[in-house]
């Protein structure tokens, strides 16, 4: 496949990350679950590209092929101008200290026998960085941490909330160039989850980072994302910045996300219908277009002949749909 398929990656001198083709499959039993197929986008410098999808639809596996967790099947990531999925050994460890990972639930990601200062300043330690404390003394208080009463201390001692934030601090000691966001707010309380957005915000600008930020909740996305790229069992169905995909949803996929999310006040004769019915089984998609048994507009051709990534009719610049009829 050439990137003349991929008419939603742009020609640009300071894209970071660019992911083409991107392939994901587990063997389970004798069945091939597809769980991410031919995905393809790119991540400016200093851009956060919110993933967005069901549960199930491969984004937080879009997420981790990145880091090369486990390695894709098929397709390149291009980190810098480098395909890090040829990386092996020690090349690959010393790439992935430019690429850093919070996970999404806060308290299992970390090891409950150490204590604070050491979560964080493991990877200093094992690439034998100078001024090691001083560095982890700036990142605690960098996430709102204070060093003197936080650092001796280990992780049950700390609430959800305070636990992301030591995730957060781990993830920038090594100051890395991306940094990679899997539902880092969907296991914390509502009334903790703004503090952690505006917490990755603040250190986004901080430190200069480029996010890739993988939700299901729409509206968080919309607060933190510059682009956003929705996901559907395992294919990218729309790409475009915050303002096209949220004001010219083209995908009927896309509409119907955006409809769900819910308003103080709503129209009933501008209401998009909500989704029926359940997600297929990515061991065995729909032919064509995998979102027909689910559409509203499906029709013949959708089940025939796989919808290709194109121009959105809003008429946006770098807003792409993948559908037989975007509306």
């Amino acid at each position: 496949m050439s990137e003349t398929s991929n008419p939603q990656l742009r020609a640009r001198d300071d894209i970071v990350l660019k992911v083409e083709h991107l392939v994901v499959t587990f063997d389970v039993g004798r069945e091939l679950v597809q769980a991410v197929s031919d995905v393809s986008f790119d991540i400016a410098r200093g851009e956060t590209l919110g993933l967005v999808g069901e549960s199930g639809c491969g984004k937080s596996t879009v997420g981790r092929a990145i880091m090369q967790l486990p390695p894709p099947k098929g397709g390149k990531v291009i980190f810098k101008g480098q395909d890090i999925t040829q990386l092996e050994g020690e090349a690959l460890r010393k790439t992935r200290t430019a690429l850093q990972m919070i996970f999404q639930d806060p308290i299992s990601s970390l090891n409950p026998r150490r204590r604070v200062k050491d979560i964080i300043a493991e990877g200093l330690q094992i690439w034998e960085r100078p001024n090691q404390r001083a560095r982890v003394e700036e990142v605690m208080e960098a996430v709102g941490l204070d060093p003197e009463t936080a650092a001796d201390r280990r992780p049950h001692q700390f609430s959800g909330g305070q636990c992301q934030r030591i995730c957060i601090a781990r993830s920038l000691a090594l100051d890395p160039d991306v940094l990679i966001c899997d539902e880092p707010v969907s296991a914390l309380d509502v009334s903790v989850q703004a503090q952690i957005l505006n917490l990755l915000e603040d250190m986004k600008a901080r430190y200069q980072l480029t996010m890739v930020f993988v939700a299901h909740n729409l509206a968080v996305v919309k607060h933190i994302s510059d682009r956003v790229a929705v996901m559907y069992l395992g294919k990218l169905c729309e790409i475009g910045s915050v303002d096209a995909v949220y004001q010219h949803p083209s995908h009927p996929y896309t509409q119907a996300l955006l409809a769900s999310i819910p308003e103080l006040e709503t129209s009933q004769e501008d209401a998009i219908p909500l989704l029926q019915g359940d997600i297929p089984s990515p061991m065995n998609p729909p032919s064509g277009c995998r979102f027909r048994t689910r559409c509203p507009k499906a029709q013949a051709i959708c089940a025939q002949q796989e919808p290709a990534m194109q121009a959105s009719p809003s008429g946006i610049g770098d807003h792409f749909v993948a559908c037989h009829f975007p509306g």
